[in-house]
């Protein structure tokens, strides 16, 4: 697992034998089941989470108990709470196991650690912000410009793979669009 770790970050930086056996140090390897949740609103958010397998749904329940996807994250994404764990407070999202999940742990300590110690990283972590910061501008802007289509062919041009692994039901939700819809969409 920790060469496909190597591999996601050594496509931003790359790192010495000597760096990368230090990055290592500063992750722990965790396996949830699928349904399992990694953490609940409420819960301390003590992680970022790099998916090594499985499928990952972060979602929001608003105050009528409506569930809102925020994302998913597949093999070789970060998935967290990312203010919850910047700010050390607690979760106002849920991160659930779609399938059974293996993930490499960031602490935020680690996190800083790795930051100031190996400024490679630090650049590493940086890019992967910005791309981030990216794709949830790019989502944001689909939902105020797009129809439901249109939303429907950007997310099967961008993430192919998702559309054959998350239930119907979920990519509804992540859409914003009733089943029924999502339904007349895929024919």
């Amino acid at each position: 697992m920790y060469d496909k770790l190597r591999t996601h970050i050594e496509k931003v930086v790359p790192l010495t034998d000597d760096e990368f056996a230090f990055v290592t140090t500063h992750f722990t390897v965790k396996h949830y089941k699928k349904r399992q949740f990694i953490f609940e609103e409420g819960d301390l958010v003590p992680n970022s989470y790099w998916v090594v397998s499985g499928l990952l749904m972060l979602a929001y329940r608003d105050e009528a108990a409506r569930q809102h996807i925020v994302s998913f994250a597949m093999e070789d994404w970060w998935e967290s709470d990312f203010l919850a764990y910047h700010t050390q407070s607690k979760a106002t999202m849920a991160l659930q196991c779609l399938e059974d999940t293996e993930v490499l742990c960031l602490s935020l300590q680690n996190y800083q650690q790795l930051c100031s110690r190996l400024h490679k990283m630090e650049h590493f972590f940086l890019t992967k912000a910005n791309s981030g910061h990216i794709a949830s501008q790019q989502r944001i802007l689909s939902f105020i410009t797009s129809n439901a289509q249109q939303r429907y062919e950007q997310l099967l041009k961008r993430y192919p793979a998702l559309l054959q692994r998350v239930p119907k039901t979920l990519l509804a939700s992540y859409l914003g669009v009733s089943r029924e819809t999502l339904s007349r969409l895929t024919y």
